[in-house]
């Protein structure tokens, strides 16, 4: 399929030879636990993609970026969902970082080595809701000499088993009361221990397990807080990687579906009409998410970035479970008895229904956003 192809060979651009790299493993030791793709990533230089090239990284703007995650879904869903969350972490942080004075110098060293030494972060906060600092976090910061005590859990965590680095949001005692912060820590801190999570076949690839916290050291120097003189750092972070992850995420499972019609494609499968039907649907869907993409890396923010953005998700997400089942149907019952990649890809379109916020707890902050009120999910 000419978009997918194209999106590939984007992929290619920005990591050469990735895409062959994960084509070469059988695709259910692909997608299993215990599966090397996560490796290949980091060797193929796929931790600086949303870099800026000021830091060694590849430099990708948004648009360009969610078609490479479309390419790593239509070969692998599970590694598309498990950079997702390392993606739009390294490019809010580094938005964080090319504004001078919104990062302490430690804080900067940790990010200067994310390219050289490919490290990986993990996301320990939750997938964000406007109208706050940050989401309430499930770990909680006692203070220390030096700094914090963390103690708690993020379950699922992608890239549990191979993050180099975990973020993860804390409340800090403040001058007026509990503040939110951010805190960096080394993946290897005394105390962090990795549990158990993930039951499900589908997306087993991406590491989606427990990460746990007892009495976990993080100075405060790597903590990154608000202030008086920038009190809406934590604000602008939290709204600009939701829209960020939101799109990422969505294109990782586009991908998958569209592979599936790809393979309806190249198979002739069905009549000209049900084909054409089948590739309009799902060109339609990624084309919106592409909108939005644009639209945001065009400059669009705040409530109207997070609005756009949940619209052409939300739309995104009931057409590739229709496409997905369509491309199963005309594949045929022999393609079914004959291997599990197909069903195993339809299937893994279905967990975009599952990042918070759900549909239906979205439904009534933006008819109050339809109609000229704000924007307030909960």
């Amino acid at each position: 399929m000419r978009s997918l192809d194209t999106a590939r060979d984007l992929c290619q651009q920005y990591h050469p030879g990735l895409i062959k790299a994960l084509e070469s493993i059988p695709p259910a030791d692909r997608e299993s636990s215990g599966s090397p793709v996560i490796g290949l990533f980091r060797e193929h230089e796929g931790a600086g993609l949303m870099v800026p090239r000021a830091y060694g990284g590849r430099g990708a703007a948004l648009l360009d970026a969610i078609r490479v995650q479309r390419a790593l879904g239509s070969v692998s869903p599970s590694l598309a969902a498990a950079t997702a969350m390392h993606h739009f972490t390294a490019a809010m942080l580094f938005d964080l970082a090319d504004t001078a004075g919104r990062l302490t110098d430690r804080q900067m060293e940790v990010l200067s080595e994310i390219v050289p030494r490919r490290l990986l972060m993990a996301s320990g906060w939750a997938e964000g809701k406007t109208q706050q600092n940050i989401l309430l976090p499930s770990v909680t910061a006692v203070p220390s000499a030096d700094g914090f005590l963390l103690t708690g859990s993020k379950k699922p965590c992608s890239l549990a088993g191979s993050m180099d680095l975990l973020t993860v949001s804390i409340a800090v005692p403040g001058p007026g009361g509990p503040e939110l912060a951010l805190a960096l820590v080394p993946a290897d801190a005394p105390g962090i221990s990795v549990r158990p999570f993930w039951g499900n076949d589908v997306l087993a690839a991406a590491e989606s397990d427990e990460v746990r916290l007892e009495n976990t050291p993080v100075p405060a120097e790597l903590v990154i807080r608000t202030s008086s003189q920038d009190p809406h750092r934590l604000d602008d972070l939290q709204t600009a990687g939701f829209v960020c992850f939101t799109l990422l995420i969505s294109a990782g499972y586009a991908g998958a579906a569209a592979a599936l019609v790809a393979t309806v494609l190249e198979r002739g499968r069905g009549s000209e009409g049900d084909r054409a039907s089948l590739a309009i649907g799902s060109e339609a869907a990624f084309a919106q998410l592409e909108g939005a993409a644009r639209a945001v890396q065009d400059g669009l923010t705040g409530e109207a970035a997070v609005a756009e953005v949940l619209v052409a998700r939300y739309a995104t997400q009931r057409a590739l479970v229709r496409t997905a089942g369509l491309a199963l149907d005309l594949l045929g019952g022999i393609d079914f008895i004959r291997g599990s990649e197909h069903t195993r890809l339809a299937a893994s379109v279905r967990p975009l229904a599952f990042h918070p916020p759900g549909q239906s707890s979205a439904a009534e902050p933006l008819l109050s956003w339809f109609t000229g009120g704000p924007l307030e999910l909960s």
